[in-house]
């Protein structure tokens, strides 16, 4: 038995010495420690000893396990300490090595030209309101004196969540000129930014969702030349002051008289064509509608309980994606939707 325990012994040193894992070292304590191990099987045979052998063996078989514990420890901390190493080396950072540029993003062109706008318009002397996208057809329509029957009322061109109508995805920014003149008292001033919905099939100037500006002047003495004069200085602040635009007579329910203004056309500069082809931006016409507009009409104002025999107003709703447009010398409305980085990074 004594030699039996040497061998052992010696068997396990050696083998916790080769051992460079703590998968091997946890086998060979279970080949050599464990319930079922080599030592554990020798300690069981000490019942044939003679009583005087018993206590020699004893002690030799204590000693035994305590140096291929010693061992198997010693053997722990030293497989532990490599595999650390080996991983710091690994995974060590060179802190010479240039870093990754991080790029820095921006504001989307759209935001770019719809704060130069309000900043005009601050300057000028206006206050920046905002209202509901999920209007009612009295505020978007009714109240506006479009009356029912008018064709932007049809379903063809409005998306209603209601089947009398009555509730819509706003079609124009107009209905904050009612929400506004019911809750103040002239003089007013105000812009009223946000998207706008209609059924409109997108093309290089068309999208079913879009934004507008909408303003709004009430008091007393406003004429058509003040109209005229805000949109001009909008419009050379944005532009510069070689920009060319036009005024047209036109049609709105709730302003008379009423107007329409364009702006020469920043692709074919107003002759509808280029390189001998129809202009897509603006289909030939050499020009971009870029708003409506008008005197407020009497029965608007006296329907949001405002005097139209002292006061008078005048207001007008502008495409933001148009006038981004013309500020960005974007030739195609659908390139601000994309998000396409490759685009947007340009401005």
């Amino acid at each position: 038995m004594k030699q039996q325990l040497a061998e052992i012994k010696q068997r396990a040193l050696e083998a916790l010495a080769a051992a460079e894992t703590p998968a091997a070292l946890e086998a060979l304590r279970v080949q050599f420690l464990g319930k079922k191990g080599e030592l554990t099987a020798v300690l069981k045979q000490m019942g044939k000893l003679s009583p005087e052998e018993r206590p020699a063996m004893g002690q030799l078989a204590n000693a035994v396990r305590g140096d291929i514990e010693a061992t198997l420890e010693a053997r722990k901390a030293a497989v532990h300490a490599a595999a650390l190493e080996a991983r710091l080396a690994a995974e060590a950072i060179d802190v010479t090595i240039p870093g990754k540029p991080v790029s820095l993003g921006h504001q989307h062109p759209m935001n770019q030209v719809l704060q130069e706008i309000l900043d005009i318009f601050v300057g000028m002397g206006y206050t920046v309101v905002d209202g509901p996208e999920v209007e009612l057809a009295d505020y978007n329509f009714t109240k506006l004196n479009i009356q029912p029957g008018h064709p932007s009322r049809d379903r063809s061109d409005t998306f209603y969540f209601t089947s009398d109508d009555s509730v819509l995805l706003r079609t124009q920014t107009s209905p904050m000129q009612i929400r506004t003149m019911e809750t103040m008292q002239p003089p007013i001033r105000i812009v009223a930014p946000g998207r706008v919905y209609r059924k409109d099939e997108a093309d290089a100037t068309h999208s079913p969702m879009f934004h507008q500006i909408e303003g709004l002047v009430v008091d007393e003495g406003i004429t058509m030349g003040d109209l005229k004069g805000a949109l001009e200085t909008l419009m050379k602040e944005l532009y510069g002051q070689d920009a060319v635009m036009r005024f047209r007579p036109h049609h709105f329910p709730f302003t008379e008289p009423s107007c329409e203004m364009d702006m020469q056309c920043h692709k074919c500069r107003g002759a509808g064509q280029v390189d001998g082809q129809v202009c897509s931006t603006c289909h030939g016409e050499g020009w971009i509608e870029l708003l409506g507009a008008g005197m407020v009409h009497p029965d608007v104002l006296s329907g949001c309980g405002i005097d139209p025999n002292r006061y008078s107003g005048f207001a007008f709703g502008m495409g933001l994606e148009r006038m981004a447009m013309r500020r960005m010398q974007i030739n195609d409305l659908r390139l601000i939707f994309d998000n396409d980085v490759r685009f947007l990074s340009q401005f």
